[in-house]
């Protein structure tokens, strides 16, 4: 089962549901100011599914509420995040200043942790599926999604069809799945909103030399992540996966101080690294681990672990379990 946490204002007492909602909401997708007509005894209920690389998933029911991201909040802390919200009951409005939006139900609404915004919901409860990604991770220039943000998106047609289905099938049943599916999870969901907005802004069109550089950057970077438990996966391997030379691809990587051979070795040891001090993977054999983020020598993955981060993994996996 995908690890997820559970949260219900009814578990609480009646006067600390509210406070315990607003906080639980700014720690979801980034600070707000929250105010409702119901604060007296606030029902709220939520889900929040971790898929990896920051991305999550949270289905939740809750009464009426008024967001407000101000541009003060904006400046003091900017997770830098896109925000999809698929409303499936309810109503609710946002205003973005000179552009305003009705939300409708099965439709995706966009917006940005990095703009300041006022949305509030309709009387009566509310059940959406949020969903929360990093802008690094969207394989579209941000300037296009910036123009888009604040748009609809349609869940009954096209991509967003396929995302709102995916994402639906997900949050009705997490038991099929195992924790170290929570990362493949999330590739499927980054795939899924890069090309909604793709789709949306038309992003391959007349791209300019250096936008379409760093759009083969990080489409390269998401290609890694998505085959670092393959030990075979090579320069010349992702080269040919984005039909441009190896020595192109170089040339890339060095824009931003960086190999290509040393971001496949610092991801795989941090994907170990995550599942060393995860609990409940402690009865798995530390060479098991190696070996499904690429690294099928244990002695060579111990000697890569121990130079990027001082201690050898079953020292760092017994210090996790016994400050847990």
């Amino acid at each position: 089962m995908l690890h997820e946490s559970v949260f219900r204002t009814t578990d609480l007492p009646v006067d600390a549901r509210f406070e315990a909602w607003a906080e639980r909401m700014g720690g979801t997708h980034a600070p707000m100011q929250l105010t409702s007509d119901r604060t007296a005894d606030y029902r709220g209920h939520q889900r929040v599914i971790g898929l990896g690389d920051d991305v999550t998933v949270w289905p939740a029911t809750f009464d009426h509420l008024v967001f407000r991201r101000t541009p003060k909040l904006v400046r003091q802390s900017d997770p830098e995040t896109y925000h999809l919200s698929l409303l499936l009951k309810g109503e609710g409005a946002a205003d973005w200043g000179r552009e305003q939006a009705a939300y409708r139900i099965n439709d995706f609404h966009t917006n940005s942790s990095s703009r300041s915004w006022d949305i509030a919901t309709g009387p009566d409860p509310v059940t959406l599926v949020g969903l929360e990604i990093p802008r690094s991770l969207v394989v579209v220039p941000g300037h296009r999604v910036d123009r888009f943000v604040g748009g609809r998106v349609s869940g009954q047609e096209g991509i967003g069809a396929l995302l709102a289905q995916f994402l639906l099938q997900l949050v009705a049943d997490t038991s099929p799945y195992q924790p170290s599916d929570a990362p493949r999870l999330g590739t499927v969901v980054v795939d899924l909103v890069t090309a909604v907005f793709a789709h949306a802004v038309d992003a391959d069109l007349r791209l300019l030399p250096e936008t379409h550089g760093r759009t083969l950057t990080l489409q390269a970077k998401s290609y890694i992540r998505r085959h670092l438990g393959d030990p075979d996966l090579t320069p010349a391997r992702i080269a040919a996966a984005h039909h441009i030379s190896r020595s192109y691809l170089y040339r890339l990587f060095q824009t931003e101080g960086l190999t290509v051979a040393a971001y496949i070795r610092d991801q795989r040891l941090e994907k170990a690294r995550r599942d060393l001090v995860d609990p409940r993977l402690h009865a798995v054999p530390i060479h098991v681990v190696a070996a499904r983020w690429g690294f099928p020598r244990a002695a060579e993955f111990t000697r890569a672990f121990r130079t990027a981060y001082g201690l050898p993994p079953s020292e760092l996996r017994e210090r996790a379990l016994t400050e847990a």
